[in-house]
């Protein structure tokens, strides 16, 4: 990225840009004019971003203070915008480490901002009996606050927008349960702000004087109990009133697994949610808008974040999702594309089918796949791998897609995340259940001859020390119902699809 003057706008260098608000943030900056550069550990993952080929993406990590140094060159406004969302040991740790070096290397490059957002924590609380999720998100403010690089610091409590956690807890509580026996947090105070108010803070934020070294609380205009939030979402959804019956027994462990059953949100995410809102977590002040002034309407109310998020999933525009970043403990593994890998055992399970249709309504077919579509053979079976997969901790089945047609590098589909798509071609899914090893699940649409076309399924399971190969050899009987009827059925409904083009 080379220098530039202020006519040009400022150079940014945004830090987890494959997560929620990361991947939203990015085109807004583009928009208002600036220079982005990205820096991730898997830059593939934003290849099918829509905004990819508008910002530089670099690889490297925050805790590998050379490649954030590197990223850090000819930068004027640095944004963190990463946190470790679940509970794996030393999370606290990595989270501190990673802030130091980001913040030294910001120093070293003579960055001039840091934006970094965080969790707003609730007054007159000692922070030590916070959650340790906000105790980390407060102690890494503190870090880059302290690093000698002007910063802005953030604090937002619950974020309304469409494919948000938070949203997604609210929307799936409410939808299924009209009754409802909760923690007792339903009954806390919360001010939530919406997304699109937390993009024109932090875009605004780049902008501040040099003078300015501080932390801002950010929220909308409303103060309600989770309790009212989930009422007024049943009135905008058309719902009957919810009964809800806050009982005092359940802790943010029981809480987090109660969410994990209902929701599509997995216990270990859910926890920090949960925990977050055991206190009380209002604004103290508004002094954000004096650097970043409030346009008529804003910020916005909760009903009207409510309504856009609902809109933008009834239209099937959400741009990302919670899920859109990577959960650590899951399999990140590249399929190793040798037949002949010499890293250890690979079982496979290929079919191959004719298909009468097109190449081309074959892939629609693929590509649709997962989510309300479903995966084309023995719906309960994949139901119930689902349940047994939140059971052991896993992400189950219930994340669905992003967008109910296209699929993009990175993308969560049900437990299965996107490791490849060649439009028209090849789609590659990895695995994101709970296993003893790795796998992945490959379909091809391929020419066939006379105007048809040829499905090619590939399954590849690389097995994790003995567990791993007596995984694959008592679920291998099952294969020619699920694996085998999958594939007959996808070429059934191609069949579908071009007839139904045709007419």
């Amino acid at each position: 990225m080379e220098s530039t003057n202020d006519d040009d706008g400022l150079r940014c260098l945004v830090t987890g840009a494959t997560g929620y608000i990361g991947g939203r943030l990015v085109p807004e900056l583009l928009d208002a004019g600036h220079r982005v550069r990205c820096l991730a550990r898997s830059p593939e993952k934003l290849r099918d971003y829509p905004w990819a080929g508008r910002a530089e993406v670099v690889r490297g990590d925050v805790t590998d203070a050379e490649s954030v140094g590197a990223a850090m060159r000819d930068i004027d406004v640095a944004y963190y915008l990463v946190h470790a969302l679940t509970s794996g040991p030393g999370f606290e740790e990595t989270d501190r480490t990673a802030a130091r070096i980001f913040g030294e290397q910001a120093r070293a490059a003579g960055v001039r901002r840091i934006v970094y957002l965080g969790g707003l924590t609730p007054a007159d609380v000692p922070e030590r009996e916070l959650s340790p999720h906000l105790r980390s998100r407060a102690e890494v403010g503190r870090i880059l606050l302290d690093s000698g690089v002007p910063t802005t610091a953030l604090r937002a409590a619950v974020i309304i927008g469409s494919g948000s956690a938070s949203f997604e807890m609210l929307r799936y509580l409410t939808e299924r349960l009209p009754v409802m026996v909760t923690p007792s947090w339903v009954s806390t105070r919360i001010q939530p702000i919406a997304v699109r108010d937390v993009l024109r803070y932090l875009v605004g934020s780049a902008h501040m004087p040099a003078e300015v070294n501080r932390t801002f609380d950010i929220c909308g205009p409303d103060v309600l109990t989770y309790r009212d939030m989930m009422q007024q979402y049943a009135r905008m959804a058309g719902l009957p009133q919810r009964l809800i019956l806050p009982v005092p027994v359940l802790s943010p462990g029981l809480s987090s697994h109660w969410i994990g059953l209902i929701t599509p949100v997995p216990a270990s995410i859910a926890r920090p949610l949960a925990e977050s809102l055991r206190f009380e977590v209002v604004c103290h002040e508004h002094d954000i808008a004096d650097h970043v002034p409030d346009g008529p309407g804003q910020p916005f109310s909760f009903g009207t974040a409510l309504s856009l998020a609902l809109q933008r999933v009834r239209e099937a525009r959400v741009t990302t999702r919670w899920s859109s970043a990577s959960t650590p403990g899951i399999p990140s593994d590249p399929l190793p594309t040798d037949p002949d890998w010499a890293g250890g055992s690979l079982y496979t399970d290929v079919r191959e089918l004719d298909v009468d249709a097109s190449p081309d309504a074959l892939w629609r077919v693929i590509e649709g796949i997962g989510g309300e579509n479903g995966w084309y053979s023995l719906p309960w079976a994949w139901a119930v791998r689902g349940r047994l997969d939140r059971l052991v901790g896993g992400v189950g089945l219930r994340r669905g897609r992003r967008d109910a047609q296209r699929l993009r590098v990175g993308d969560s589909l049900d437990f299965w995340r996107v490791e490849e798509i060649e439009p028209g071609h090849l789609l590659r899914l990895r695995a994101e259940m709970r296993l003893p090893g790795l796998a992945w699940l490959e379909m091809y649409a391929e020419k066939g001859e006379h105007g048809r076309s040829h499905y090619r399924q590939r399954a590849v399971f690389h097995p994790a020390g003995l567990l791993g190969h007596a995984y694959w050899w008592s679920v291998s009987p099952f294969h020619a119902f699920v694996f085998g009827g999958m594939a007959r059925n996808i070429a059934r409904a191609a069949g579908r699809e071009a007839a139904g083009g045709a007419a």
